[in-house]
């Protein structure tokens, strides 16, 4: 789908197949599709005629249409100390390791099928999943994306690492056994979804300074980056916490008038339940760094940003608002759904159509896509195929914007989008935004202003 050709979304037919079509009016240059790792074996059991397990209780209830197997299954994932069914996958946990062991190959083999290695660049895919820990029903969400081909036995998941230091650490553990050339960032998002858990300062069995610095060290090399858009709303920041900046209203998810956090974080905001917290909005996040920069003598809040889809029906980049077919299978299939409440797992009027990333690299290569995304020369939008440069320094000439060619000029003066500027002086900025020039009979809206 990301390049360019058609899949089919329900509604289903008579013979259970969907009727739909959805195609992309511009393919992408890069993906990453990050299934859920958690329960790659159990629904492989659960769907899967034959296998040990597939009789099981839990599997019969995930297939029944009088339950609700997404509530179910998700509910586990809010436990501070999940285990898997063992009904379904034995004592040990090993049936369900077995059965998820030839899906995560699958994922890994579609990547390197739809890669372009030739010298065309003409697209890239690379391995990933999803981590979806859920403690107490807030989000902590991340998705885990690898640089090569090279990557650990299974996905690392909440079940092994049921926390975010422990998911670092893991993954350290996991790429040096898998080998040279396994190279791994996290990428968190939703933290409008998280009741502040995602980014609040933690350092859990760290008491002296020094132990806390090494953490947010390991913190800033794993999540160099933060998803700030998708389609379940905008994590920039809230009229609530920046009550200056009217635009801070974009498609926000929680009314301003439910409770606030305070400084103490809260939980259910996955199901939109609890307090609004200062660190579920990445403005905050950046405040936070600075501070936490004056007491430990590092940051690990020195983020880039990216816009994501976060699609359910394996369409990403399908972010155009013009007849938007939805994101979640069964739930928002039709035009009454999509204006209506949603369910117990998803919503549906509340939601867009999603966002993208954008990077600034050499080549449509792995290598260089994740080298941008490490150096954070990256940044979101929220569907507009929007282009855009953006340079601090000092030095910088005040004829740059009417040079011929003012971005080379300004390449070897200033830092890019995503770096450290040196120096004490105050910096000046250089900003070249173009629209969206968008399609044949959908043409691109004209950009208004720079904020």
């Amino acid at each position: 789908f990301a390049k360019g050709e058609t899949v089919y979304l329900p509604p289903l037919d008579g013979a259970g197949l969907p009727t739909r079509p959805a195609r992309l009016d511009r393919p992408l240059d890069f993906v990453a599709v990050t299934d859920h790792g958690e329960f790659l074996g159990e629904v492989a059991i659960c769907m899967t005629p034959g296998m040990e397990g597939y009789e099981s209780s839990t599997c019969q209830d995930f297939r029944s249409n009088s339950s609700n197997g997404a509530f179910d299954f998700g509910f586990l994932l809010s436990s501070a100390d999940p285990q898997r069914f063992v009904d379904v996958c034995g004592e040990d946990g090993q049936r369900c390791r077995d059965a998820a062991l030839p899906r995560w190959q699958d994922m890994q083999a579609a990547a390197e099928e739809h890669y372009d290695r030739s010298s065309a660049c003409g697209f890239t895919a690379f391995p990933a999943y999803e981590y979806s820990n859920t403690e107490e029903v807030s989000n902590l969400h991340r998705n885990v994306v690898f640089g090569h081909e090279v990557v650990p036995t299974l996905p690392r998941t909440h079940m092994e690492s049921p926390t975010p230091l422990a998911l670092w650490q893991g993954l350290d553990q996991d790429c040096e056994e898998a080998g040279p050339g396994c190279d791994v960032i996290v990428l968190p998002h939703n933290s409008n979804l998280s009741n502040g858990t995602l980014f609040v300062p933690d350092y859990p069995g760290a008491f002296s300074a020094e132990d806390q610095r090494s953490i947010a060290e390991l913190r800033l090399r794993m999540e160099p980056v933060v998803e700030v858009f998708q389609h379940k709303g905008d994590s920039e920041c809230s009229t609530r916490f920046s009550p200056e900046d009217p635009y801070c209203d974009f498609e926000k998810l929680r009314p301003e008038g439910d409770p606030g956090c305070g400084e103490e974080t809260g939980n259910g905001g996955m199901r939109l339940w609890g307090c609004s917290h200062r660190l579920d909005f990445v403005r905050g996040v950046l405040g936070e760094g600075l501070v936490e920069k004056q007491r430990l003598g590092f940051n690990p809040y020195e983020l880039g940003f990216i816009g994501s889809t976060d699609t359910h029906n394996g369409t990403p980049g399908l972010v155009d608002s013009y007849d938007f077919p939805g994101h979640v299978g069964l739930v928002d299939d039709t035009d009454a759904k999509r204006l209506a409440e949603g369910t117990v797992t998803h919503d549906a009027i509340i939601n867009n159509p999603g966002g993208l990333a954008a990077v600034w690299a050499e080549e449509n290569s792995r290598e260089a896509i994740f080298a941008a995304l490490r150096r954070r020369e990256v940044y979101a939008t929220s569907g507009p195929r929007i282009s855009l440069r953006f340079f601090g320094g000092a030095d910088l000439p005040e004829d740059l914007c009417a040079q011929d060619a003012p971005v080379a000029t300004v390449d070897s003066l200033a830092s890019p989008m995503g770096s450290t500027i040196q120096g004490d002086t105050a910096p000046r900025f250089f900003v070249q935004a173009h629209q969206d020039p968008g399609v044949d009979g959908k043409p691109g809206l004209p950009l208004q202003q720079v904020q």
